[in-house]
């Protein structure tokens, strides 16, 4: 019985996103397709558009918004500390430990995490996730970076580096709509929803195309614990930080699932840029999402009960 659950649960929400990310990853391995120009469309058009049509049409109330982040960044200060003090413990190398605190601290909560969220939990569910993403995405361009640099970029160039993220730019406008009550001419709704409804897909296929560039490490220790630290760690410590925070119902769902996400391509974009061990990077990447089915699929069992 219990058996035949875990199986109809992994083919009804997390195998259309496995299969539509499979094609992206085959088609990454038989032609070349240049996935960073795909990514800066996800970035600076998808991306913001799906933030923002979500925002624009929450129920969400500022109180239930404003634990979300607090609940996002919690659960990342949590496992990410943990990385440091497991590597600080087993004595690595300074661009082994940054890589090991970013790939556990920052889960993929866009490409990934979205889309299972939707399938799982609905669109209440997703409202939450969309606020977790959100804040998950402003944490990664600061603090994310800052750890990444290791020094060689202040916190107010980072800081700076927000006005660069489009997906701000929504987040703000939405607020101010939802605010002042402005309904959007039906022209521009259509385009928002249009863009919005092919959003996901064009994120998984993403997904795909970058853990096709999968580099191996040699690390092969510290890539354990990394991923095993996100794909553990970070729903035990969300299941833990809900009872604080006071979550049921979809809240949970969406928030516990979110942060169990396996790590983020994007952490391979600042490895690349600042020097970390980028091969450590994307096998945990690689690896994580691979055996996320694992972790995720009796996760969705337990949060649906």
């Amino acid at each position: 019985m219990f058996i035949n659950e875990l199986l109809t649960t992994f083919a009804d929400n997390l195998l259309p996103i496995l299969l539509i990310g499979g094609a992206g990853f085959l088609l990454g391995k038989s032609l070349y397709v240049e996935s960073r120009a795909l990514g800066r469309v996800v970035f600076y058009i998808f991306s913001p558009i799906l933030v923002f049509d979500l925002l624009v049409n929450t129920k969400l109330d500022s109180a239930q918004i404003f634990t979300t982040m607090g609940f996002s960044i919690s659960v990342a200060c949590m496992v990410g500390s943990l990385a440091f003090v497991v590597g600080k413990m087993l004595g690595f190398e300074r661009p082994t430990l940054m890589a090991m605190i970013l790939t556990s601290a920052f889960g993929n909560t866009g490409n990934y995490g979205l889309p299972l969220v939707s399938f799982a939990f609905g669109k209440d569910a997703l409202a939450f996730a969309t606020i977790y993403f959100v804040t998950n995405s402003i944490m990664f361009n600061t603090v994310g970076v800052l750890i990444a640099s290791l020094g060689h970029m202040d916190f107010k160039t980072a800081v700076l580096g927000l006005f660069k993220v489009p997906t701000v730019y929504a987040v703000t406008v939405a607020a101010l709509l939802n605010r002042f009550q402005i309904v959007l001419p039906l022209p521009l709704a259509r385009t928002v929803d249009l863009a919005s409804n092919g959003s996901i897909p064009v994120m998984i296929v993403l997904l795909g195309l970058e853990l096709s560039r999968v580099q191996w490490s040699h690390s092969f220790r510290a890539m354990g614990l990394s991923a095993a630290l996100r794909l553990l760690g970070g729903p035990a410590a969300a299941l833990l930080l809900a009872i604080p925070f006071g979550w049921h119902g979809v809240a949970r769902q969406a928030n516990v699932l979110e942060a169990s996400m396996p790590a983020a391509v994007t952490n391979t974009v600042l490895a690349t840029e600042y020097g970390l061990d980028t091969s450590l990077v994307t096998a945990t990447v690689f690896i994580g999402t691979i055996l996320s089915p694992l972790t995720l699929t009796p996760l969705l069992v337990y949060l649906s009960r």
